[in-house]
């Protein structure tokens, strides 16, 4: 779905039972401002930029907010069904933040012309699932 500058920011405010992350135009990442885990209210401040991309999850559901031209789209993935095999956890390079991020591969069967048309899984999109403590499985 497109939504204006406002809207997402909003629709951001009032994300409840979310983890996530929100990725500014101006700025590098702070954690004590633009992560949410933890329990930690989702709530984004104005800012003099705008929303580059943000990523949240809960149990459900991954949620992907991307900024593109004058709109941002905000994509929702169902990861109730997701392989364990199909996700991967990703050290940060925040200071001060012990957690690594985990993103899952959501698969698709296409019909692939250099495999003489026989249906093949093909990566569709990678998207958040989470947090992850260092040294803890999740």
């Amino acid at each position: 779905m497109k939504k204006t500058e406002a809207e997402t920011v909003d629709f951001i405010n009032n994300l409840q039972g979310y983890e996530g992350y929100v990725q500014f135009s101006h700025r590098p990442i702070d954690k004590n401002r633009d992560i949410f885990y933890e329990g930690k209210k989702v709530e984004v401040a104005d800012e003099s930029g705008f929303i580059y991309e943000a990523h949240f999850c809960n149990e459900n559901e991954s949620i992907s907010i991307k900024q593109v031209n004058d709109c941002w789209l905000i994509s929702k993935t169902d990861i109730l069904n997701i392989e364990k095999n199909d996700t991967q956890e990703y050290l940060s390079d925040i200071e001060d933040f012990n957690y690594k991020i985990k993103m899952a591969q959501i698969w698709e069967e296409k019909e692939d012309l250099l495999c003489e048309n026989m249906r093949v899984k093909k990566v569709s999109k990678v998207i958040f699932v989470g947090f992850v403590k260092q040294g803890e499985a999740k």
